[in-house]
């Protein structure tokens, strides 16, 4: 039977049913402020659309000021079509924030770009990444790409804008505000012995040689996801002071099999296979959605992993992950992190 559970999970991670809380399910966001990293395409655009109408202020991080600025005025003119009878002024604000997970060197002066602007900050998306990247492939210090944009840079950003989250939380409802990473059905498929190998690590930032397995190096980098969002939760999920209020929510989501520019690395042969399951940007952001602002999700189930659409996930099929997690390997991985980064901060 429980075979028979663990593939039907599986099986659900590729095809799942619909989501339950859209764009209809949202109320107004005026006066919450978010970060949606990677927000000039796929998953993380189709999450602005969905949020650009709430009254947020937005935060489009990524590295091109030039195609954020034209994705900014592609969600303006798009809403103001589809809502040519309600008024604009409804709308929230998108501002484009500069930030490339590559350079290590670059993370502080993004965070400290979005302090000068900002008090608080209610939700921070960690979506931008990247998928099956090449052999070869690396980042401006020299880290694995897959770990050191995925893992190590998004923790650096998320450390540097833990004041602004502890801010925004003191005057929000327990729960609503949040750290969001993004997972994959790669850590299930993928990932090695245990969800992440850091001596695999040492061993591949030590040579400098970058990416050696793709399919491993990612699985890896999104197990990393899930463990620094139970670490998040069980080192940010307590008040600072008792009765501060000021407690966060880290939560992991796999946004589902979704088509968008991450499969830009793969042939032509296994797109064909992949594409029949393929679903739209919008779908993924639901799940995105999902993981940020639904009720279900909150400080009762901190650390949780949210499944495609929108379903959080009673049990990783993964034996060997779990039994990594009850052995403290989130937090080693935390560790890890912090010391590839120290000398940036």
């Amino acid at each position: 039977m429980e075979a028979i559970r663990d593939f039907w999970q599986q099986w659900q991670q590729c095809f799942p049913p619909a989501p339950t809380f859209t764009e209809e399910s949202l109320s107004r966001q005026d006066g919450r402020v978010f970060i949606v990293t990677g927000g000039n395409s796929g998953t993380g655009l189709a999450l602005i659309k969905l949020l650009y109408p709430t009254g947020a202020t937005i935060y489009m991080a990524s590295r091109s000021r030039e195609r954020a600025e034209a994705a900014i005025a592609a969600v303006v003119d798009e809403a103001a079509t589809e809502n040519e009878n309600k008024p604009i002024e409804s709308a929230g604000t998108i501002t484009f924030m500069p930030l490339d997970l590559n350079d290590l060197t670059t993370i502080k002066s993004s965070a400290a770009f979005f302090a000068s602007r900002e008090s608080r900050l209610d939700i921070l998306w960690n979506n931008a990444g990247i998928a099956g990247a090449p052999v070869g492939t690396k980042t401006a210090q020299g880290l694995e790409g897959h770990i050191g944009i995925n893992c190590v840079a998004p923790l650096l950003l998320a450390q540097e804008l833990a004041p602004l989250l502890r801010n925004a939380a003191v005057s929000s409802p327990p729960g609503a505000t949040r750290v969001v990473w993004t997972g994959s059905l790669s850590i299930e498929a993928f990932s090695p012995l245990g969800g992440v190998d850091v001596a695999l690590l040492d061993q591949l930032n030590r040579e400098a040689n970058g990416t050696q397995n793709d399919a491993r190096d990612y699985g890896m980098s999104k197990a990393g996801n899930w463990f620094l969002a139970i670490e998040g939760a069980r080192r940010w999920g307590s008040e600072t002071t008792p009765g501060k209020g000021d407690a966060l929510v880290n939560v992991a989501q796999n946004p589902g099999q979704i088509d968008t520019a991450a499969y830009r690395y793969r042939s032509e042969l296994l797109m064909k296979f992949l594409k029949p399951t393929m679903y739209a940007p919008k779908m993924g952001a639901y799940t995105m959605l999902f993981a940020g602002l639904s009720p279900d999700v909150g400080l009762e189930r901190n650390g949780a992993y949210v499944l495609p659409f929108g379903r959080l996930q009673e049990k990783c099929t993964r034996r060997d992950i779990v039994k990594a997690i009850e052995d403290g390997k989130a937090q080693e991985f935390w560790k890890w992190c912090e010391k590839v980064y120290e000398s940036y901060i």
